[in-house]
Order: C-alpha cells, then sequence, then structure tokens
C-alpha cells in the first residue's frame, strides 16, 4: 500500500479508538533485543498521541534465566514450570523492575512522551496469593510440585492506572505482585495483562509475542479473526499448546470479562501493531466475542 492509503484507511480507526484504553503485554523477543523494543514502544508513543489511553505491561523470562546464569544460580523448572524460591524472586524483581521496566520507561522518554514504572505493589495495583501445589507430569509420573514465590491474581486495583491515564502519563506495569501479607510474587505477565485489561475496561488487549498470531495444528495457517467459541475449541483440539496457552487463556478471560478485542501479534516485525490496529485485514489474531 502507498504511505497515503495507509493514512487514510488508519482515519476511521483513529476516530474509534480516541479516548479508549488498549494495553499492551510486551514480551518475547522484544525482552532481549533493544532494537525490536525501541521500535514497538515508538508504537505505543504514537498511539498514546492520536488520543489512545495506552498501558504496557510487560514480562523478562528470558533475561531473569541470563541474570541468574551470571550470578551463578541455576533455573529450575519442574513440568515446564520455573520454581521461584527468595533468591529467584529477588533476582525476577531486580531484572523486572529496577531494568526491563526503568529501561522502558527511558524509551518512553526518548519517543517523547512521559511513562511511570510500576509494579503490582504500587499502589496495591495487584493483590494476590501463593498458587497452590501444582500437579505436573515428569517422566511419566504425577507430582505435585511447590512452585515457591509465584502467585495467582486475586485483585486488581486500577485506581492507579486511571489517575496516571487522566494525567497523560503511560503507565509500564513489572508483573510482581504484593500478598495480603506485604510480601512480594512473581506472576504470569500475560494473566497480569488481561486482569489489568478486565480491571480497567480496556477496548482492546494487544499480546506482542514472537509468533504471527494464533494457527493451526500444523502451524501452516494463522487465524486472523477468532470468536471465543472457536478459540475455546482450539484449545481443546490441542493446536494451542506450550508458551500459547497463557497467552490464548488471558485473551480469552478479557472478552469473557468485558474487553471488546483482544490481539496476538508478532512484536518482531516492525509496525505490527499500528497495521494490526489501523488497518482492515491486519497482520495477527483478533479475537471477539462473537
Amino acid at each position: 500500500m502507498k504511505r497515503e492509503d495507509v493514512l487514510i484507511e488508519a482515519l476511521p480507526y483513529i476516530q474509534q479508538f480516541h479516548g479508549k484504553t488498549i494495553v499492551i503485554k510486551l514480551g518475547g523477543h522484544a525482552m532481549v533485543d533493544p532494537i525490536v523494543l525501541e521500535n514497538a514502544i515508538r508504537d505505543a508513543v504514537l498511539l498514546h498521541y492520536v488520543g489512545i489511553r495506552v498501558v504496557l505491561v510487560h514480562g523478562g523470562g528470558p533475561e531473569i534465566s541470563e541474570k541468574m546464569k551470571a550470578l551463578g544460580k541455576e533455573s529450575v523448572f519442574v513440568g515446564g514450570l520455573r520454581v521461584t524460591d527468595q533468591e529467584t524472586l529477588e533476582i525476577a524483581q531486580m531484572v523486572l523492575v529496577g531494568k526491563i521496566n526503568s529501561g522502558i520507561v527511558s524509551l518512553i522518554a526518548k519517543c517523547g512522551a512521559k511513562g511511570v514504572g510500576l509494579s503490582g505493589s504500587d499502589g496495591n495495583l495487584i493483590l494476590a496469593k501463593k498458587m497452590d501445589l501444582q500437579r505436573v507430569e515428569v517422566e511419566g509420573v504425577q507430582r505435585e510440585v511447590d512452585l515457591g514465590h509465584v502467585g495467582e491474581i486475586e485483585w486488581i486495583d486500577p485506581a492507579l492506572l486511571n489517575t496516571l491515564l487522566d494525567k497523560d502519563y503511560i503507565p509500564v506495569v513489572a508483573p510482581i505482585a504484593i500478598d495480603r501479607f506485604g510480601g512480594s510474587l512473581n506472576i504470569n505477565a500475560d494473566t497480569a495483562a488481561g486482569d489489568i485489561a478486565i480491571a480497567l475496561r480496556a477496548y482492546k488487549l494487544v499480546n506482542m509475542t514472537d509468533v504471527d498470531g494464533v494457527m493451526d495444528a500444523g502451524r501452516t495457517k494463522v487465524f486472523r479473526k477468532l470468536t471465543i467459541n472457536e478459540a475455546n475449541q482450539l484449545q481443546k483440539s490441542g493446536a494451542i499448546a506450550e508458551g500459547m496457552i497463557p497467552k490464548v487463556g488471558s485473551v480469552i478471560k478479557a472478552v469473557e470479562n468485558g474487553v471488546c478485542f483482544s490481539h496476538i501479534i508478532n512484536g518482531n516485525i516492525e509496525h505490527n501493531l499500528i497495521l494490526e490496529l489501523f488497518t482492515r485485514e491486519g497482520v495477527g489474531t483478533m479475537i471477539s466475542l462473537k
């Protein structure tokens, strides 16, 4: 498409989204590639300046593993799930809050907007409880595993986010929650983004990851549009597996609880966020109620 055609096609979407809230989950390669991350932040700032209320939520699993290795601590996984002891939690806080979160805020400033970095403990934003024992299969044997300082969300208080959005800031949320005793818990960033979108009554939730969208079992086709029922059927069939399970689960939950549209896109490709939101065909998968 010619540049002017792209702009003209974008106009009705800009009008439609103006003043609405969009929650964007940053993940995948963007968390380890500074060029990919800066491109994503530039696009998010563009959304901000056309009148969209943007909230960013980020992960950082690969960076946590890398920092642990540098500090001489091995990552422990049981049945594909990370075990988070006290030392691992402290490393996760250091990476997620101290490095990644502050780095994203700096990029927002570089692109000409104002960002504020938050974790779930700020303003009691994310209240969580320690996750129950998880039943996993290890070498063909079912085991119950204590994942340590890993939480599941009980409540999102969106008051601080709304205050910042009203003051023209872009909030940036790290997935560290607080429990009822004042302790910290590591939580899944996909889940956090979905629950934050619900609490904010967001218009859209966008999950930026390393794949082109929701695909069929043979990984040969990307579904551009799915209803909740169709997405649930893909989950039951086993076509959605491994790391896509929490991503699809969070976007389905968001739409079921009032978010109008959810999207899964490949964040590694420059300007995919803009193309997904502002063109008719889009570039990833959009999930809606019907």
